[in-house]
């Protein structure tokens, strides 16, 4: 009798010690993400590592890891070759990968990220640059040779109605952009806006003037969260998903600033937290640009971004005009409720 209980308890204990092994055989792998972010890691894209931090993606099934990047075209490119699925890009680039690569797009727009793009030139107020662009004829401004901010200023000098060699271009590398501002070699220089907290700590802000594209009506959309063809078709519900878990970091970074930097320091304990939450203060300003109260976070207005085409095609004289359509995808997008900003 005693045998034989002893026996049915020894069972009973052996199938409990089995049910984690069953049931992590029955658990479904997590889909593994690779994304890559357009530059460094800063306060622009604190976001993506709260949301990681938090488990958001965790808790959608996937297994993200999240890359420094080289560039908004280089986004698209790592996406396109399949190095990435996913990447943060800007979309006046997307425009003319896909203006030069017909057919089935190979990568798209799944979340505009930058409602606006926060492109500005920021001048030495004692080199007589004010709020006004005009101020800047015959100025040296200092931009890197490839860059967004330097390549769209063709688009404001049509609304201003000058010459694009209003002033002169002095080349100079990214690392070298503050030095020379600050030495006073050049007497401006194109900036993200949000990524000029570098020069802000070494210049007090009344002594620069900041020129936004916006202000001259320069209505561009700036990076977006891009997705390649073959995760979208082949699992859109993991598109879907990471758009999910992004939005709910993008709203708890509104909310906790302090905590969205926090995930990112754990990323690059080198950051100073100070000077990435100013940084992550402006880059708010241009994810939540004043139309995104009507359409929420991550959506886009047709005519805009049909514009944006037109000028992107004309300014950067592509040979085709590639449909708005096939640039942003919006069939990926949590609900508008989920989008509609909380903070």
């Amino acid at each position: 009798m005693q045998r034989r209980r002893f026996l049915a308890q020894s069972l009973a204990s052996s199938a409990t010690l089995a049910l984690p092994s069953v049931w992590a055989q029955g658990a479904p792998k997590p889909t593994p993400i690779k994304f890559t972010l357009d530059f460094r890691v800063t306060g622009q894209t604190a976001p993506f590592f709260l949301a990681q931090q938090r488990g958001h993606y965790a808790a959608e099934g996937l297994d993200v890891s999240i890359d420094v990047g080289s560039g908004s075209v280089a986004s698209i490119t790592r996406i396109v070759s399949g190095a990435y699925q996913m990447g943060l890009g800007d979309i006046s680039s997307l425009i003319e990968f896909q203006a030069a690569n017909g057919g089935t797009p190979a990568v798209q727009a799944v979340y505009q990220y930058y409602n606006r793009a926060p492109f500005a030139i920021i001048g030495r107020k004692d080199r007589g640059i004010t709020g006004d662009f005009k101020s800047l004829q015959g100025k040296k401004v200092a931009a890197a040779a490839v860059e967004s901010t330097r390549r769209a200023w063709p688009m404001v000098a049509r609304r201003l109605r000058v010459n694009e060699d209003f002033f002169t271009w002095t080349t100079t590398d990214f690392s070298q952009r503050d030095n020379v501002m600050v030495r006073g070699d050049v007497d401006a220089a194109t900036y993200f806006h949000d990524s000029a907290v570098s020069l802000f700590a070494r210049m007090k802000l009344d002594e620069l003037s900041v020129l936004r594209y916006t202000d001259a009506g320069v209505n561009l959309y700036g990076n977006a969260i891009l997705a390649g063809n073959a995760l979208i078709t082949q699992n859109p519900g993991a598109v879907a998903a990471f758009l999910r878990a992004t939005n709910r970091g993008i709203q708890e970074a509104f909310n906790d600033p302090a905590a969205a930097i926090a995930a990112t320091k754990a990323r690059e304990p080198i950051l100073v937290e100070a000077v990435e939450l100013e940084r992550w203060r402006i880059t708010r300003e241009y994810i939540a640009a004043p139309d995104t109260r009507s359409h929420g976070l991550g959506d886009v207005l047709k005519r805009t971004l049909e514009q944006q085409v037109d000028e992107v095609s004309e300014v950067y004289k592509l040979k085709t005009r590639p449909g708005a359509e096939g640039i942003f995808h919006r069939g990926f997008l949590p609900s508008l409720n989920e989008r509609t900003l909380k903070a």
